[in-house]
């Protein structure tokens, strides 16, 4: 019998061929126009339909493999890279490993790892990336310590309000069960028991949960996590405009989070949609979701292009993208490229490519820049305002999948009927950057 491993072992695997430590091919059994629009990164094609004949020559003159090569298969569900894999031993092949669940289980792969902050000074602060391997997404655990006791007076909710230095008042995000420190995680997608085990290795308890805006690309899980804990969930105020059909706290624009010590306060940084926010934290890191990215910025047209939710653009694809990018110019250079040079960007997503490539990216690394190297090097940041919105809405990128579904559901008006069906509406890797073209003046 062929061996079988899950996504997780298979991302080891991975990561263990790209250091040259385990060579394997890579052979991705499903149609061509499903291998096309989304695979894993060096992997080869060959058809393969379960009870049909398989001719080992033809396989072997398709893919330029051998019995001699180790073998891993990998399909849509994991069942017909299975059978495709007793097919090989049966000819011949003695090192034959089958991905179980397939694409399907390589969507759910995560990453964690802690972002460096070298202005973090003596602030209480960890700030944990968790990364979305095959989407490309990019959520995050902010972690203090816990509140003094004395410092704090309740109000009666499960909030605290909190005096700040500057004599304003700030809402502090109370803990909730013993743990050591707390923390709130943001942009939590459906798989919440990543940002749980993070906090867990961190003995922190999550007192609240964050989105950025009302996502396009993936399902929120935000929600569920928050109901999980029994903490606030909380979005933008301005999401309130785009119809949110559940509650929420709303976080008006500067409003600030005590977590544990550190201020995580709400930026409003509308341009990808109207609601959306970035939250900066302490003086050390600002968390951009799809406004900012390391080597690009948010496209501008999703919100007003999905139907129902067309507050800018008038029924017009390009005139929503024209005004979503007035707005992300204001957002960009008047909110977070006045943050000081060295305050850690850390985006929403990283690129994806259909090919299942990350450019620059390697997985399981930081995946930051710095507000000081995003205006030097992003050719798109040096622009006027004018030649900017030309340049975010001169070629209008490929549609996230299923992206007026995924924003229906996020705003609690549809919902998926199983888990199968979940998984079915966000597969495929994030499309939220903008086609900002140009040269990066980056360093070589």
């Amino acid at each position: 019998m062929p061996t079988v491993i899950d996504a997780d072992a298979f991302r080891d695997a991975i990561d263990e061929r790209r250091r040259g430590e385990r060579p394997f091919t890579l052979v991705d059994t499903r149609p061509r126009g499903s291998y096309e629009s989304w695979r894993i990164a060096d992997s080869v094609h060959y058809f393969y339909k379960p009870f049909h004949e398989f001719d080992v020559d033809d396989f072997e003159a398709e893919t330029g493999v051998d019995a001699d090569d180790a073998i891993v298969t990998v399909c849509a569900k994991g069942k017909a890279s299975l059978d495709f894999a007793e097919e090989l031993e049966a000819a011949g092949y003695d090192d034959v490993t089958v991905v179980a669940d397939g694409m399907r289980g390589w969507s759910g792969v995560y990453d964690r790892t802690e972002v460096p902050l070298p202005d973090a000074g003596d602030d209480p602060l960890d700030v944990v990336q968790i990364q979305r391997r095959a989407k490309g997404c990019l959520g995050y655990l902010v972690v203090g310590d816990r509140p003094a006791d004395g410092d704090a007076e309740r109000d009666g909710s499960d909030r605290v309000a909190v005096a700040d230095s500057d004599g304003s008042d700030r809402v502090a995000v109370a803990d909730s069960d013993g743990s050591d420190r707390v923390a709130v995680a943001v942009d939590v997608s459906r798989h919440g028991d990543e940002w749980r085990a993070a906090a867990a290795e961190r003995d922190a308890s999550i007192g609240a949960v964050l989105d950025t805006h009302v996502h396009a690309d993936h399902l929120s899980g935000g929600r569920a996590l928050a109901d999980e804990l029994g903490v606030p969930y909380y979005l933008p105020a301005a999401a309130a405009e785009r119809d949110v059909a559940y509650a929420f706290e709303p976080l008006a624009r500067n409003e600030t989070l005590d977590v544990g010590g550190v201020a995580v306060k709400a930026l409003a940084t509308p341009g990808h949609t109207d609601d959306g926010a970035s939250y900066l934290v302490g003086r050390s890191a600002v968390l951009t979701g799809d406004t900012l990215f390391t080597d690009s910025v948010g496209r501008t047209e999703l919100q007003f292009a999905a139907g129902g939710d067309d507050a800018a653009g008038g029924g017009s694809e390009s005139a929503g993208a024209a005004t979503g990018a007035e707005r992300l110019y204001d957002s960009l250079h008047a909110t977070l490229l006045a943050e000081p040079d060295g305050v850690v960007v850390c985006p929403g997503h990283f690129a994806v490519g259909n090919d299942g490539t990350t450019g620059d990216v390697e997985p399981g690394e930081p995946v930051t820049t710095t507000v000081g190297a995003a205006r030097r090097e992003l050719d798109v940041l040096g622009l006027d305002r004018e030649a900017f919105v030309d340049r975010i809405t001169a070629t209008l990128p490929e549609k996230p999948p299923n992206y007026e579904r995924v924003i229906a559901a996020n705003r609690g008006v549809e919902s998926p009927p199983d888990e199968t069906a979940a998984i079915e509406l966000e597969l495929g890797p994030n499309r939220c950057a903008a086609d900002a073209g140009g040269e990066s003046t980056a360093d070589d």
